[in-house]
């Protein structure tokens, strides 16, 4: 019962919250620096909004992930301008590099100096301009989390910029903006916070507090999810969706995660594979070995009774097992299409390296067991391929 939980400075979720932009920036600035994606239909009303309430935006627009090299520029750019404060609307993507720029805004360094794994890890010495999170996607939970995922090219990795002052100001999750995602955005997104969910509520660093919202986020997501993907159009299913992503960022934030995040940030830094759909594949075959794993080696571990109790509320069973999960999880990524490692232009000859990476890669950390070489290349191997059981689905 020995436990920390931070969070956001404020939360505001609920269908139409965007409209509560203008009094949230009050006081914070008059130059903002509006972080975003390149949806110009989107970005419009926001950089009109901003104007009307007498703050001048500067945009700032992230194609595809935050590189070190782009924060870098944005942040010194974005430091010229004079800009006091930072907005950013966007996927979990773009709300990482507006945390990143946050607290590049007023902590100078080079950001080589404040990066894990490649860097120094050197803790901020200012605390980040005030900043506003506001995504449009339901997954990654980046409005609630401490830190900020960017892609080391020369490294071939990706690595977080981390302190616990990285919190946003705001986070703004108003799950209208989430109706306009399309299927296989609302699949990778999606899987990804059922994922953050499960390796926090499992992770040898949870706690009551993070139990708890795990709880709720599972039973959320898991009678909404696929209902969501087809029918997108269903604004109940995007709210739950959009609360369960909120509650994995809000876990993982205080929880940490494990080996399916653990595995993602290298795969991501060496190949173009998107994060959730990564998970989502890796998902399958990293939850049924992490069990195995545990009933062999350490079969008083109480991960396991977090697995068998994540099952029950998975199922909507009592009697619900995790084996009856592990079976419709094929089927469920199967339905959605989800693919294998190998689509992502990934082979044999890659993983010795991958699992090399992983090893150093702060999720593995919370993983509820250590697990071997040949167990993480065994991972690897059964999620080469696309599952093919799509018989079974989890969320009908």
């Amino acid at each position: 019962m020995n436990f920390e939980f931070a969070t956001a400075q404020r939360i505001i979720f609920g269908p139409g919250k965007l409209a509560e932009l203008p009094n949230l920036i009050q006081g914070m600035g008059k130059k903002a620096a509006l972080v975003t994606g390149t949806n110009a239909e989107r970005i419009g009303p926001i950089f009109k909004t901003l104007r009307e309430c007498g703050v001048e935006p500067a945009a700032f627009s992230i194609k595809k992930e935050p590189t070190v090299e782009r924060i870098t520029l944005f942040s010194a750019t974005a430091r010229e301008l004079g800009c006091d404060f930072v907005v950013a609307l966007g996927g979990g993507s773009i709300i990482d590099a507006g945390k990143a720029m946050a607290a590049l805004l007023t902590n100078t360094n080079d950001l080589m100096d404040y990066l894990e794994v490649i860097g120094k890890g050197e803790p901020l010495t200012e605390d980040p301009a005030p900043c506003i999170a506001i995504p449009t996607t339901a997954g990654t939970g980046a409005e609630v989390t401490k830190n900020a995922v960017l892609k080391c090219e020369d490294n071939q990795v990706k690595v977080s910029m981390r302190h616990p002052k990285m919190l946003p100001t705001v986070a703004l999750v108003d799950p209208e903006l989430t109706l306009s995602m399309p299927p296989e955005v609302t699949a990778s997104t999606g899987l990804d916070a059922f994922v953050q969910l499960l390796e926090a509520f499992i992770s040898k660093k949870s706690n009551p507090l993070t139990d708890g919202i795990c709880r709720e986020g599972l039973k959320r997501v898991s009678r909404s999810l696929y209902h969501a993907y087809l029918h997108p159009e269903d604004l109940n299913a995007r709210t739950d969706v959009a609360f369960a992503s909120l509650c994995g960022g809000l876990a993982l934030a205080n929880a940490g995660l494990g080996v399916i995040h653990g595995f993602a940030g290298p795969i991501g830094g060496m190949f173009s594979a998107p994060h959730g759909m990564v998970c989502a594949t890796l998902l399958p075959a990293s939850a049924e070995l992490n069990y195995s794993a545990m009933i062999s080696r350490d079969p008083e571990n109480p991960a396991i009774a977090k697995f068998d109790e994540a099952a029950q509320i998975i199922l909507k069973d009592e009697n619900g097992t995790i084996e009856e999960v592990f079976d419709r999880l094929k089927g469920l990524c199967a339905q959605m299409f989800v693919p294998g490692l190998s689509e992502f232009g990934i082979k044999e000859s890659d993983f010795p390296a991958i699992v090399a990476k992983a090893r150093n890669a702060s999720s593995m950390k919370g993983n509820p067991i250590p697990l071997t070489d040949e167990e993480l290349l065994s991972i690897l191997n059964t999620s080469l391929n696309p599952p093919v059981d799509g018989n079974q689905t989890l969320y009908m």
